[in-house]
């Protein structure tokens, strides 16, 4: 079985789908993999080091698709990418399928493609281990990225995150406590913010304040509580799961017209709509803009600005599932591994998720 490594075209993105040490591993589970030349450049890996781990380098698009039978990426593929697959490929990527034009789906159906979403990918527990690792690596990035955009010279209320003896904190503010807010929330009290945490699962407050103790205040999301915590915030992270009719937009642009003067928002939800009124997606090279005084940061691929260390976690998790794979066969694999057919958008010109139905009318099996 020949799996093949796209180099990302999509904008500012500098992760790769699979390290060196991947393409190891997967070359002893008897792949050839083919990889495109300076695929892993951004991320700091060679094509030698690709090809010291067993890899062929390829050195066009054409090239590295037309001879796979399995296609890996990280980014949901450009028109000019998905148009180079053919009846029978596989194609696993994320395809973050709430910013997709109906005609991409069509085209998947159309050839046959097999695709599977790591973003729907699931693992024992009913977890979805490569959305997590990437939320978490998008939680601390927030934290970071509040801090920057906070300093006088970014356009910021110019305030230290942490403080300083006689003068207080900065005032982190996160609405949602799954892996990302929980990352942020770590990361932020790290640094010595004053942290507020605001979700409407009580569950999940409780376990965050047993976590942190008395360092971060909980508090149940409602719209009033959500305006206060808007309107206290210097650093403002959207971290919550945009799943629910309702979820959408949950800060209004009233809400954001009463922040402070120089606050920021980042907006981690962003590339499933954003919880933020006035979010709009930006990218790594231009990633703020300012409205109503606030400076707003929302990069849909925001693990990719630390692209070596994300890459890793990307192989780390997407591993199980390629070797399951290389070791059973796709067919087999979906018929028999529940975990990887959560992941499955098409297969055999058939729909077989529930998402092609919400988003674009599709009938699905």
């Amino acid at each position: 079985m020949v799996i093949g490594i796209l180099k990302e075209r999509f904008e500012g993105e500098q992760r790769v789908a699979i390290s060196p040490h991947g393409v190891e591993t997967l070359v002893q589970f008897g792949a050839a993999v083919n990889i495109e030349s300076n695929a892993g450049a951004f991320a700091r890996f060679t094509d030698e080091q690709y090809r010291a781990a067993g890899a062929t380098i390829m050195y066009s698009p054409e090239e590295t698709v037309g001879r796979a039978d399995i296609i890996v990426k990280v980014m949901p593929p450009l028109k000019e990418e998905y148009e180079l697959l053919v009846e029978g490929q596989t194609l696993l990527s994320f395809l973050l399928l709430g910013m997709q034009k109906k005609t991409f789906v069509t085209y998947l159906l159309e050839h046959n493609i097999t695709a599977i979403a790591l973003e729907l990918l699931q693992s024992e527990g009913d977890t979805f281990p490569i959305l997590h690792v990437m939320s978490e690596i998008s939680g601390q990035i927030a934290v970071l990225v509040g801090a920057r955009y906070l300093r006088s010279d970014q356009g910021g209320r110019g305030v230290l995150l942490g403080g300083l003896a006689g003068v207080a904190p900065a005032a982190v503010v996160i609405l949602g406590c799954g892996a990302s807010g929980f990352a942020a929330a770590q990361t932020a009290i790290g640094l010595g913010a004053q942290v507020i945490a605001i979700d409407n699962n009580l569950q999940r407050l409780r376990e965050v304040e047993q976590y942190f103790g008395k360092r971060i205040t909980t508090v149940m999301a409602s719209t009033e509580n959500i305006r206060r915590g808007v309107s206290i915030a210097d650093v403002f992270i959207g971290a919550i799961s945009i799943n629910e009719q309702g979820s959408h937009h949950l800060v209004t642009e009233e809400m954001v017209k009463a922040m402070k003067p120089g606050a920021v928002i980042v907006d981690v939800s962003i590339n499933q709509g954003g919880c933020v009124e006035t979010s709009r997606p930006t990218t790594v090279r231009d990633p703020i803009f300012m409205k109503h005084g606030v400076v707003h940061y929302a990069v849909p691929n925001m693990p990719s600005v630390v692209a070596r260390t994300s890459t890793y976690a990307l192989t780390n998790s997407m591993q199980p599932y390629l070797t399951s794979i290389l070791t059973n066969g796709i067919d087999y694999s979906i018929k028999t591994d529940k975990y990887l057919r959560c992941g499955l958008v098409t297969h055999r010109g058939i729909g077989t998720h529930a998402i092609l139905k919400d988003l674009y009318d599709i009938s699905v099996e």
